[in-house]
C-alpha cells in the first residue's frame, strides 16, 4: 500500500504492507529533485520502483539499515541504471548482505519483508549529498541504531530525521536501542534552525523545535526517574511496571524484541555515562 504527499519541492510516500484491507506499520520514502531518502519496506518495493518510474532518480540515500527502510533498494537499483546508494559506513555491510548479517524475528518479516542486497558508498559526519536544487549535510545521529543519519537541509531549514524522532512518549525499545544515544543525537539535531521536520515514520512538522525540545524533556525525566529508583534498589521488573504503565500487546507479538524493559534497562545501561 502506498499513498502519496507533496510538501512545496518533497514528495512523501507512505508504505506499508496491506493485511486485512489495511496498511499496518507505515515508514516513509521522501523524493526531491533526483535524491531519494529510504526505499521502505520489501513488501512495497514494487509499488515504490513503479510510482518513481518516470522520475530522474539519481541518488538514494538510507538513513540506517533497518529493513524496513532499505526495502527497495535493489529494485530501484535495477530500475534506474547508475543509482548512487548512499549511507552510513556501518550500514554498508547490512545492506550488502541484509539476510545474513540482519535476520528477522516474525514479525519484522510479517511486516516488512526480506530487502535484496544492494551496494553502497559510505556518507560521513559533515558530508553533503547535493542535487540540482539543494544541498543536504549529514548529521550522525546513534541511538536508534549505530549505523543511524539524518540530513539536513539548511538553505530550506528542513530536516530528514528517519527514525530518530517518533510520535507520542515512548514506553518501549527494541532490544539494541540506545535511549541515551538517542537523546544525545535528538538534542543535536534541536540545535539547529529547522522549519520543517520530515520523520520516517510520523507525521511531518511545522517548525518542530519545540517537539523536539518535548521529547527530549521527556526522555530525560523518564531516565532520571528510572535511575532513581534503580538506586533505591528496586528491581527491573518493578520499574518498568511504575514508570512504563500497562503490559503492551506488541511485546509478546514481536517476542519481547520491542518491549517497556528493554527501555528501564537501556537507561541503566547508559548510567556509567550520563552521572
Amino acid at each position: 500500500m502506498l499513498k502519496t504527499s507533496f510538501y512545496d519541492g518533497v514528495t512523501r510516500f507512505d508504505l506499508a504492507r496491506s493485511l486485512a484491507g489495511r496498511g499496518r506499520y507505515w515508514t516513509t520514502a521522501y523524493f526531491l529533485d533526483g535524491l531519494l531518502i529510504d526505499s521502505g519496506p520489501a513488501h512495497t518495493a514494487g509499488e515504490l520502483v513503479t510510482a518513481l518510474e518516470d522520475k530522474p532518480l539519481a541518488r538514494l540515500v538510507n538513513t540506517h539499515s533497518h529493513e524496513d527502510h532499505i526495502g527497495a533498494n535493489g529494485g530501484l537499483g535495477r530500475a534506474h541504471p547508475g543509482l548512487e546508494i548512499l549511507a552510513h559506513p556501518l550500514a554498508l555491510p547490512v545492506l550488502a548482505e541484509p539476510r545474513r548479517l540482519q535476520p528477522l524475528q516474525p514479525y519484522r518479516a510479517l511486516f516488512w519483508g526480506w530487502p535484496e542486497p544492494s551496494q553502497a558508498n559510505p556518507l560521513a559526519e559533515g558530508d553533503w549529498v547535493e542535487s540540482e536544487c539543494y544541498r543536504l549535510q549529514v548529521i550522525y545521529t546513534p541511538g536508534h541504531s549505530l549505523d543511524h543519519l539524518c540530513l539536513y537541509a539548511p538553505e530550506q531549514g528542513w530536516l530528514f530525521t528517519g527514525d530518530l524522532f517518533v510520535g507520542g512518549q515512548e514506553r518501549a525499545l527494541r532490544e539494541d536501542g540506545d535511549i541515551w544515544g538517542i537523546i544525545a543525537s535528538l538534542k543535536r539535531v534541536a540545535a539547529l534552525p529547522s522549519s520543517r521536520m520530515f520523520p520516517g515514520s510520523a507525521r511531518v512538522r511545522e517548525n518542530p523545535k519545540a517537539e523536539l525540545r518535548a521529547k527530549i524533556a521527556y526522555l530525560e525525566e523518564l531516565g532520571g526517574n528510572v535511575l532513581a529508583l534503580h538506586k533505591k534498589g528496586w528491581e527491573v521488573a518493578a520499574i518498568v511496571r511504575a514508570l512504563c504503565g500497562k503490559p503492551m500487546w506488541i511485546e509478546p507479538f514481536t517476542l519481547g524484541n520491542f518491549a517497556r524493559r528493554h527501555l528501564v534497562l537501556s537507561y541503566l545501561r547508559g548510567d556509567s555515562n550520563n552521572e
